[in-house]
Formats: C-alpha cells, sequence, structure tokens
C-alpha cells in the first residue's frame, strides 16, 4: 500500500468492549490515533458500524464489525523557521528537546508562526505526519509557559509507538513545579476528571462530566510559604498539572490563568527580592523535566532529565538561601 492511500482497519467488539462509546473504542483499538482524531474521522463518515456511519457517542456491541478509514497525513504545509533549538537527544526516530517557557508547540489560531514545529522543521524535514498537517512529529505537547522535555517523532513507526505508550501509561513524565503554600502531605495523589470551563472557556476545570485525569505530588522541599513538588501524569490531559494544583488550594507560582487569584494574596509583599524574581520567571514555575519511555525502535527503556530554566532555578536557590 502506497503512503498516499488511506489505511483500513476491521474491528469486531469484543464482549469486554461492550458498551464503551465508539470514538473511545476506535481510539484504544487503532494504534496511534487519539481519541479526538477518531471522533474527527466518526463525524466525517470515514468509520462505519455494520456498514453504516454513525455518532462518536454510539455504545458499542459485542460483536458489532466496525470499519475505520485513516485518511494518509496531509501534506506538511508549516513554515520552517530558523530557531535555536536545545536538543537533548537525536536519532533517527525521534528528537527530545528542552523546550523553552514562551515557546508554543505547534501552530494554532493565534500563533500560526514561531512554534517548536517550525523549528523542528527547519532542523529536520523528514517529520512523522501522523499528527496531522499542523502537529508534525508532535507526541505529546507542552504549554506555551512550560518549559522542559518535549518529544518529537521522525516517522509515522515512532510516533505510534510513541503515542501508544502515553496512552497505556508505560511511559512516565515527570514535572518540578513549585506551588504557593505549604502542602500539608508529603504525597498526595488528586483524582478528578478534567473538562473544559463551563463559563470560561478558554480554562480547564475539575467537572463532574470531564474527562478522567490523575496526578501525583510529592513534595521535594519545604519554603513555608512555597513548596516544590514532584507531579507525575498518570494520564495526559490539557492544562493538567495546573489545574490539579489550583484545585487543592496550592496553584503553580506564576501560573497567570489558575494562579491570579491567588498570587498577590500569597506572595509576601514585603520581599522585595522575592517579587523581583516572581516578577522575571518567563513563565510558570512548571518544568517538564523527567522522561522515561521505550525507544520505538529496539524497545530499549531510555530516561532523560532537562536542567531547570535560568528564572526558575534563581528563584529556588533564593528561597533556599532564606529557609522556610
Amino acid at each position: 500500500m502506497s503512503n498516499t492511500s488511506p489505511r483500513r482497519h476491521r474491528l469486531q467488539v469484543p464482549p469486554e468492549r461492550a458498551g464503551k462509546r465508539l470514538d473511545v473504542f476506535v481510539a484504544e483499538a487503532v494504534p496511534g490515533l487519539t481519541r479526538s482524531r477518531a471522533k474527527h474521522l466518526i463525524r466525517e463518515g470515514q468509520v462505519t458500524v455494520a456498514g453504516r456511519p454513525t455518532k462518536p457517542s454510539h455504545r458499542v456491541a459485542a460483536g458489532e464489525e466496525i470499519t475505520v478509514l485513516v485518511p494518509p497525513p496531509r501534506r506538511i504545509s508549516v513554515e520552517a523557521e530558523d530557531i535555536p533549538l536545545d536538543i537533548v537527544y537525536e536519532d533517527a526516530d525521534l528528537i527530545l528537546i528542552n523546550k523553552p517557557a514562551g515557546l508554543v508547540t505547534h501552530p494554532a489560531p493565534g500563533s500560526p508562526r514561531h512554534t517548536v514545529v517550525n523549528a523542528v522543521l527547519a532542523h529536520c524535514r523528514d517529520l512523522s505526519g501522523v499528527g496531522g498537517a499542523l502537529r508534525p512529529g508532535i507526541v505529546h505537547r507542552l504549554d506555551k509557559n512550560t518549559s522542559g522535555l518535549l518529544l518529537i517523532a521522525k516517522n509515522d513507526f515512532a510516533h505510534q509507538r510513541l503515542t501508544e505508550q502515553l496512552r497505556t501509561r508505560t511511559a512516565c513524565r515527570h514535572y518540578l513545579a513549585l506551588l504557593y503554600g505549604d502542602l500539608p502531605e508529603e504525597e498526595l495523589t488528586v483524582d478528578a476528571p478534567l473538562g473544559r470551563h463551563p463559563i470560561e472557556r478558554t480554562r480547564m476545570a475539575v467537572v463532574p462530566t470531564g474527562r478522567p485525569a490523575r496526578t501525583t505530588f510529592r513534595v521535594q522541599e519545604r519554603f513555608g510559604d512555597f513548596t516544590l513538588v514532584e507531579a507525575r501524569l498518570h494520564t495526559g490531559r490539557t492544562h493538567q498539572v495546573r489545574v490539579h494544583s489550583a484545585y487543592i488550594g496550592h496553584p503553580v507560582v506564576g501560573d497567570p490563568l489558575y494562579g491570579r487569584r491567588s498570587a498577590r494574596r500569597r506572595a509576601p509583599a514585603h520581599e522585595s527580592e522575592l517579587l523581583r524574581l516572581l516578577t522575571q520567571l518567563r513563565g510558570q514555575a512548571l518544568h517538564a523535566q523527567r522522561l522515561i519511555f521505550a525507544h520505538p525502535r529496539t524497545g530499549e527503556v531510555r530516561e532523560f532529565t532537562a536542567p531547570l530554566p535560568e528564572d526558575f532555578a534563581r528563584l529556588l536557590a533564593y528561597l533556599r538561601r532564606r529557609g522556610g
């Protein structure tokens, strides 16, 4: 089959999968397919149940025959830009970069240029197209104002296997986050579903109808009115660490979206040096520090870390000198 032909998947629903939404079932059954992509294909009529198109919310029944047509990736239409990259690791299958705060991961409305994708295209022209025309090679994303490790696939083979590891949670992502306040527990797991805020649509929120989301916070250092934690993602929802930390009353320092209501109240006004360092943060004090995954080609488990950005490191150094 040529790379211009659609991939056809013929599926049969096993008894243990009966009752799942069609978009969920398809995303879990077809390698490299996200739920949002599955939903889009269903709405386009590329997914049929017993030969007929239906809705993403259709509940599959045991024994149902499902056909999925996955069109070939669209031609990459993003302009390459000569933007410096901090490359942590690279081989024939993948690139791992240390993304700075302030750099958007991929083009989107409002950010059509000057993104990681534009930069990587200038470095490497043969990226995976599985992610679509505007997200070539992107395996997962980081928020614009979050720094740290970002994984990019160079081919479809690597892309499918890496995204599958994230979906099945066999790949591990660990963040360092500086939170406002003194977190009472040494370790805390937040299991709270996330979805769009019912009123402010640019925000995410803990909502009963949201998608399952789970984050474990483990205290690394305490500074009295601040706590440095390691946050481990068990799921990969939009703004997950930021929303979950705000949900427990300890938002990420410098977060303009979820920490805005508490930043002024919690920051001690009498410490001019601390306030100066807080205002110098390029983004929120959230850094994707550690990533563990199996190499898509060899299966070898690899672990990578990325140093903190200078503004985050300076703030921590001050807090350590100041003490609790």
